[in-house]
């Protein structure tokens, strides 16, 4: 079974930064679509972003220009360098795969998920 584990969360002011990374345990994937995803307090959780195996990226369009994500095929790592970040993206950050070559924003659409981690912007 494979789990996703999650890291690099925490508490930083507005306008700061902070890098996510989540790795697989157990059996890994054979080229999987991996993906970002957050759920606020009171909110459904919402796609944020995913990466192709080859690396083609996709975005939630708030976060265009200041989040990039990013993956190491060969250390089975994906990356979530956020940038500018604001109070608005205060959330429990998940990380998401699906054994699939295709890109979709839907939660239900990933299999496997990762545990959660914080990410609190203050203003």
């Amino acid at each position: 079974q494979v789990q996703l584990v999650e890291s690099g969360g925490g508490l930083v002011q507005a306008g700061g930064s902070l890098r996510l990374s989540c790795a697989p345990s157990g059996r890994t994937f054979s080229r999987p679509v991996m993906g970002w995803f957050r759920q606020a307090p009171g909110k459904e959780r919402e796609f944020v972003a995913a990466i192709s195996w080859l690396s083609t990226p996709e975005y939630l369009d708030s976060v265009k220009g200041r989040f990039t994500i990013s993956r190491d095929n060969a250390k089975n790592t994906l990356y979530l360098q956020m940038n500018s970040l604001k109070p608005e993206d205060t959330a429990l950050y998940y990380c998401a795969a699906r054994n699939s070559a295709l890109i979709t924003r839907a939660p239900s659409e990933y299999a496997y998920w990762g545990q959660g981690t914080q990410v609190t912007v203050s203003s």
